[in-house]
């Protein structure tokens, strides 16, 4: 079955996605929708990318989008990925205002678009309220209320003091004094798939900067090292406040950018960052 496709190649700080819009019908069967993400995200053999993401028509927002990774997983939710989908969807005029309401498999996400001759260039994205409850992140880790700053054993040599929390996704955070020099694509998967996080976890290794500045790098859960993770921000801005490390707003610098995130009084992470599409194309696909 040959299937042509129109797509969007767009990334947000460096974390780049295949976009491609279906306001009409699916056009990959469902059941193929991991098979075509693993094609796709195939940076030899499809058109490479950090991860598949499809906006779909939806009846409880003003679209959907659902996102799968290199794996063919798909993921609840994507911070950077949801700034991509807000941006094709604004930038095409499906848009009825500046304010954008967005159905993801962690529900539905509000979004604040800052535009330039009717282009998104800057988006801000309500990404919820942060989540400790151990049984909702899920992981086996810490007692009923939280699993912050426990230990963590990795293969009975390495030992980690670990912090689980969820935005929308699980994430175990981990702090360190110098990211760099960390080998995160040894530790990294060793992590995601611990027995401690029985869904697999994103790993964020976190650097204080300062009262108002963190330098992350990720480890994501179906990706793998990325330059940037929205969420994994969220997830180290919200640790690093729990823990006294921070105050609730700072910018969170990772290898392709930096984004602003913010803990509002309401108990709900705002982050604001960019959204960059890169070209657009077509290609076919042996279904």
């Amino acid at each position: 079955m040959s299937i042509p496709l129109l797509f969007n190649k767009m990334h947000g700080l460096g974390n780049d996605f295949v976009v491609i819009g279906a306001m009409d019908e699916l056009p990959v069967p469902e059941e193929k929708l991991g098979d075509f993400a693993r094609f796709v995200c195939d940076r030899h053999f499809g058109i490479g990318a950090d991860g598949v993401i499809w906006i779909l028509p939806s009846q409880v927002a003003d679209f959907k989008m659902r996102i799968f990774n290199p794996d063919g997983s798909e993921a609840e939710m994507c911070g950077n990925g949801i700034r991509c989908a807000v941006k094709w969807f604004y930038d095409r005029d499906y848009a009825k205002s500046k304010i954008v309401q967005v159905e993801t498999l962690a529900g539905i996400k509000k979004v604040w678009v800052q535009e330039k001759e009717g282009k998104a260039i800057s988006i801000t994205v309500d990404m919820g309220k942060p989540i400790f409850e151990p049984s909702r992140i899920p992981t086996k880790l810490g007692d009923e209320k939280q699993a912050i700053e426990v230990p963590l054993n990795v293969e009975g040599s390495l030992n980690f003091t670990i912090s689980a929390v969820s935005m929308g996704n699980p994430h175990c955070v981990i702090f360190e004094r110098n990211v760099d020099s960390l080998p995160v694509e040894e530790i990294g998967p060793k992590i995601e798939h611990h027995s401690a996080f029985p869904q697999r976890t994103n790993v964020e290794f976190v650097e204080v900067i300062s009262r108002n500045e963190l330098k992350v790098r990720v480890w994501e859960r179906g990706a793998g090292l990325t330059l940037a993770c929205g969420t994994g921000a969220c997830a180290s801005l919200a640790v690093s406040f729990k823990t006294g490390r921070t105050e609730r707003k700072a910018k969170v610098h990772l290898p392709g950018g930096t984004l602003t995130v913010e803990w509002y009084d309401d108990d709900r992470i705002y982050m604001t960052g960019p959204a960059t599409e890169v070209f657009r194309g077509e290609f076919i696909w042996e279904g």
